[in-house]
């Protein structure tokens, strides 16, 4: 039960901080490599300072990691972390097992209206 409450926390950090475009927007740029938060700043067209916030909720949800490369300690280079969607898929699957479930139960139900009606025509 608490590893589910801690799955439900994870996943409602991740909706939070995605729910933004520029943080959206900042995943993706992510996708191609790490970044210093000036380049992401620049591509996604923000100022540093807005740049700053935006990737502080994106290390709080856990989405992004930081690491300050040896040769620059002043420097900070931002990576994704995909495990960070593990509890988002996990949610997602059984939201569309569920679904899943659902469909068909409404197909077995339509297959047999439609065979009694075959069968009973009015």
């Amino acid at each position: 039960m608490a590893r589910e409450a801690e799955g439900a926390v994870a996943v409602e950090k991740v909706f939070e901080a995605l729910a933004d475009p520029t943080r959206r927007a900042v995943v993706e740029e992510l996708r191609t490599g790490p970044r210093r938060a000036g380049e992401l700043a620049a591509a996604v067209g923000t100022s540093p300072p807005t740049m700053s916030r935006h990737l502080r909720v994106l290390l709080a949800a856990g989405i992004v990691a930081d690491e300050r490369p040896p040769d620059d300690a002043r420097a900070r280079v931002f990576r994704l972390r995909p495990e960070s969607m593990t509890a988002l898929q996990a949610w997602l699957d059984q939201i569309r097992a569920h679904w899943d479930e659902q469909l068909q139960s409404f197909k077995r139900h339509v297959d047999e209206r439609n065979e009694r009606n075959e069968r009973n025509p009015r």
